[in-house]
């Protein structure tokens, strides 16, 4: 798909406005109720969906790969909430202060994903064989994600890595939050609040959410115009997605397992694809196919998950 520089500022100012919309509607803290957060995932989906179907009249086979990459990634950052659910615990962050950590959060993943999407396309233009690496890297995340499930380490507590505890301890952090304040002066000593040392977990968080991501996404298209847009309204809409869903979350048992199979299937197609570039005549998955396989088992998983939890309850 051919994108001129004019339809990309388009885009980005585009997205631009809308985030800067939802930071606006969320600026003052407050805990934020069903509705609202219903009212507004909606709205964030239904913005993709116009997105994609305008992407479907306007070339047709694109449409298809940003519905392909979009649900794929809106499901990984559905796993990514249990991650968030934890650090909110550890944290003990005060529940109406929680949307702008996970506004902040957003942001942050955006320009992450938008510096790992330009890393990754013009790995991709330069060396054909990296599909290999990354279909083999999707395929040891499967595998990943698979032992994760079996160890319940959902259920475990956050623990912070070597480097936060290392900028806790330059810095300093203070005993208690003061409200949405990110320093604060203590004894003389200007030290980190604990709102800052969240929105740096949920930052270096980020980081690793987006190693399996991008390639997930380059392995249904390899389009940059469309991992970049897919990207952005996956993550736009997660925060409100938290507090909708965010019961429901522990009743979705076998996610881990759904996603896993999507991963291998896309970590499969990529390395048929690196086959097929390498002048090996291997049949190549199709992206209508990768759509409704990648539906099917997401369904599947929502499924059994809800049947098996509301067994274990009645039990």
């Amino acid at each position: 798909m051919n994108v001129s520089l004019s339809v990309w500022l388009l885009t980005v100012a585009g997205l631009c406005v809308l985030v800067a919309a939802d930071f606006f509607i969320g600026r003052k803290p407050h805990d934020v109720s069903i509705r609202e957060a219903g009212i507004w995932t909606a709205v964030w989906v239904v913005l993709a969906c116009l997105f994609g179907v305008g992407l479907l009249v306007v070339g047709g086979g694109p449409g298809g790969e940003f519905f392909a990459g979009y649900i794929t990634e809106k499901s990984l950052s559905v796993d990514n909430l249990f991650v968030f659910v934890l650090i909110m615990a550890k944290f003990a962050v005060p529940s109406q202060y929680q949307q702008r950590v996970l506004m902040v959060g957003v942001l942050v993943a955006l320009v992450l994903r938008a510096a790992f999407i330009a890393a990754g396309a013009a790995i991709i233009s330069a060396f054909s064989w990296v599909f290999y690496l990354f279909g083999a890297f999707l395929i040891w995340t499967a595998w990943k994600l698979v032992q994760d499930a079996r160890k319940k380490e959902h259920e475990q507590e956050y623990e912070e890595n070597k480097l936060l505890k290392s900028i806790e301890r330059r810095f300093g952090v203070a005993d208690r939050y003061h409200g949405t304040r990110l320093w604060v002066e203590e004894n003389g000593k200007r030290v980190m609040t604990p709102m800052l040392v969240v929105m740096l977990a949920i930052g270096f968080t980020d980081i690793l959410f987006a190693l399996d991501s991008i390639p997930a996404i380059y392995g249904l298209t390899q389009d940059p115009y469309i991992v970049f847009t897919a990207n952005a309204f996956a993550l736009m809409g997660l925060r409100q997605l938290y507090f909708l869903i965010g019961g429901l979350l522990k009743k979705l048992v076998h996610l881990s397992y759904g996603l896993s199979v999507i991963l291998g299937f896309i970590g499969v197609k990529l390395v048929l694809h690196a086959l097929h570039e390498s002048g090996v005549h291997v049949p190549e998955i199709g992206i209508p196919f990768s759509l409704g396989f990648i539906v099917l088992v997401l369904a599947v998983t929502t499924a059994s998950s809800l049947w098996v939890t509301r067994r274990q309850e009645r039990a």
